[in-house]
C-alpha cells in the first residue's frame, strides 16, 4: 500500500518485579505502530525514571539500560509522528515534574483542537518543551482543580477533541483512559496478578498475559496498590466511532481489536471482495504483508489459486542508502520483488488493502507486467480513501488522495491495471457485523464524528495532468 501509517503504540504494567523487561517486550510486539522512537518510564513507588531514544525498540534498549530501570510499575511508547517533528524532544513517554509530584504519559491518537489549546496555554504563561499534541494533556492536568490526579486528568481530557488512548504513570498510580468516541484501541490484560494495558492483544500474547477486556470509550481506569477503580470520566455521550482502519490495515492480524479477530475480519473482507468484484484469472497474489489475509479470503471465495508471488524485504529500516546512479522506482523495488517464473504468462489478481496517492500501486503494476504477467487486475479490500483522517492516522491532505479527485476508471488508467475494483462501503459494514454503526468511516465518507474546522489546504483537490493519468 501507499505508506499510510498509524502514529503510536502504548503499553503499561502494574506491580511486576520485571516491569522494565516486560514493557520492552510489549513495545517490541507493538513496533508496527511506530518506528521513529521508543521509550519507557518506570516507578519504584517513590520516584519516576525514564529512558527514550530515536530508533527501533531493539536499538533503543539493551541489557544495561533495562537493568537501571528499577521499579514494578511502568509505561512505554513507540512513536510515529503525526503532530510534532520526528526528534527526541517529541519522543514519549513524556515525563515532567510539577507542583503535585511527577508524571509520565504515553498517548496514541490525535488531538484535533491541540493548536487552539496550546495557544491559550502559552498566552497564560505555559512553557512547552515539545511540539507534539500530547504535551497539552500534561499542562491541562497540572493546571486543573481537583483533589486527585485522576480528577485533574479527567478535567483535562474533557477539554480535548479528537482521539486519545493514554497510559499515565505517577509515583504511586497508573491510569489508563480512552476518548469518549473510542477511536483508538486499548486493552486490559492480566499476568500473574499484574495488570497490563496495551494498544493490541498481540503485546499481551508475547508476555504471556491473558486478555480481560477493552478499556471502554470514555472510561478511566486508576490502578494503585492492590486496587483497580473504573470511572466514566467524559461529559460527552457521542456515538462510538472505532477506527475501522485498525481492522483493514494497522493492527497486527494476530490481535483482537474492538473485540474482533483482525485476521478473521481481513479474510472476510477478501471473501466479500471476491463476491463483489471477481474476475477470470490464474492466480491471486497479495501485497505482503497486509494484503495476505484478504487475498486468502478472495482465493477461498473465487477458487482462484493463491500464490506468494511478491516477496517482501523485511529488513528495510526507516532509512537506507540509495545508489548514486538512480534506479527507477527504487523505493518500491527495495521492499517488494516479483517472482517472474510464477508470474510470467499468467493473469494476475493483486490484492492490497488501500490506495492512497496511487504512485506505489502504479509502480507495482509495472513491476508485475515487467515480470511477464499477461494481465494485471487490482482489487482493494477497502473503499476509496476520499478524505483525510484527523484522529491518529498519518493520512496525506485531501489534495494528495488520488480518489478524492478521480474516478475509479481514471485511477485504473493511472496505475496501468487491466481492471481496478474497491470494496464497497456496504460490503465493509457487512464484514464488521452487527456493531457496524460503532465504527468511524470518515476517511471514506467525510462524515467526521468529532466536528472541527478544516484548513483551506485540506479542501484542495490535487489535479493530475492528462499525461500522468495515462501513465
Amino acid at each position: 500500500m501507499d505508506e499510510l501509517r498509524e502514529d503510536c503504540g502504548i503499553f503499561g504494567i502494574w506491580n511486576n518485579a520485571d516491569a522494565a523487561r516486560l514493557t520492552y517486550l510489549g513495545l517490541y510486539a507493538l513496533q508496527h505502530r511506530g518506528q521513529e522512537s521508543a521509550g519507557i518510564a518506570i516507578s519504584d513507588g517513590t520516584k519516576l525514571y525514564s529512558y527514550k531514544q530515536m530508533g527501533y525498540v531493539n536499538d533503543v534498549f539493551n541489557e544495561h539500560v533495562l537493568s537501571i530501570l528499577h521499579g514494578k510499575n511502568a509505561i512505554g511508547h513507540v512513536r510515529y509522528s503525526t503532530y510534532g517533528a520526528s526528534e527526541l524532544r517529541n519522543a514519549q513517554p513524556f515525563a515532567v515534574e510539577y507542583k503535585n509530584g511527577s508524571l509520565a504519559i504515553a498517548h496514541n491518537g490525535n488531538i484535533v483542537n491541540y493548536e487552539a489549546i496550546r495557544s491559550r496555554l502559552e498566552a497564560e504563561g505555559s512553557i512547552f518543551q515539545s511540539t507534539m499534541d500530547t504535551e497539552v494533556i500534561v499542562h491541562l492536568t497540572a493546571k486543573a482543580e481537583g483533589e486527585t490526579i485522576h480528577d485533574r486528568l479527567a478535567s483535562a481530557l474533557n477539554e480535548l477533541k479528537g482521539a486519545y488512548s493514554i497510559v499515565l504513570l505517577t509515583e504511586r498510580e497508573l491510569i489508563a483512559a480512552r476518548d469518549p468516541y473510542g477511536f483508538r484501541p486499548l486493552v486490559i490484560g492480566e499476568l500473574n496478578g499484574s495488570l497490563v494495558f496495551a494498544s493490541e492483544t498481540c503485546a499481551l500474547d508475547l508476555i504471556g498475559a491473558h486478555y480481560i477486556r477493552d478499556v471502554l470509550a470514555g472510561e478511566m481506569i486508576v490502578v494503585s496498590g492492590d486496587s483497580m477503580r473504573s470511572y466514566m470520566f467524559s461529559n460527552k455521550t457521542p456515538r462510538a466511532s472505532q477506527c475501522v482502519f485498525e481492522h483493514i490495515y494497522f493492527a497486527r492480524p494476530d490481535s483482537i481489536i474492538f473485540g474482533k479477530s483482525v485476521y478473521s475480519i481481513r479474510t472476510a473482507l477478501g471473501r466479500i471482495l471476491g463476491m463483489e468484484s471477481g474476475v477470470e484469472a490464474d492466480m491471486v497474489v497479495p501485497v505482503p504483508d497486509s494484503g495476505v489475509p484478504a487475498a486468502i479470503g478472495f482465493s477461498q471465495q473465487t477458487g482462484i489459486p493463491f500464490q506468494m508471488a511478491l516477496i517482501r524485504n523485511h529488513y528495510v529500516g526507516r532509512t537506507f542508502i540509495q545508489p548514486h546512479q538512480t534506479i527507477r522506482d527504487f523505493n518500491v523495488k527495495v521492499k517488494l520483488n516479483p517472482i517472474a517464473e510464477i508470474i510470467s504468462g499468467k493473469r494476475i489478481i493483486i490484492i492490497d488493502d488501500s490506495i492512497v496517492r496511487g504512485t506505489t500501486s502504479k509502480t507495482l503494476v509495472k513491476m508485475i507486467r515487467d515480470a511477464g504477467a499477461k494481465e494485471v487486475h487490482m482489487r482493494i479490500s477497502s473503499p476509496p480513501i476520499d478524505y483525510s483522517c484527523y484522529y491518529g492516522i498519518d493520512t496525506p491532505t485531501r489534495a494528495e488522495l488520488i480518489s478524492s479527485s478521480h474516478t475509479v476508471k481514471e485511477i485504473e488508467q493511472f496505475i496501468g491495471a487491466d481492471s481496478l475494483r474497491y470494496m464497497s462501503i456496504e460490503g465493509l459494514r457487512k464484514v464488521v457485523g452487527e456493531d457496524a454503526d460503532n465504527f468511524c468511516y470518515a476517511c471514506f465518507t467525510g462524515d467526521y464524528p468529532e466536528p472541527f474546522e478544516l484548513t483551506k489546504r485540506d479542501h484542495q483537490l490535487i489535479l493530475f495532468d492528462e499525461g500522468s493519468l495515462h501513465g
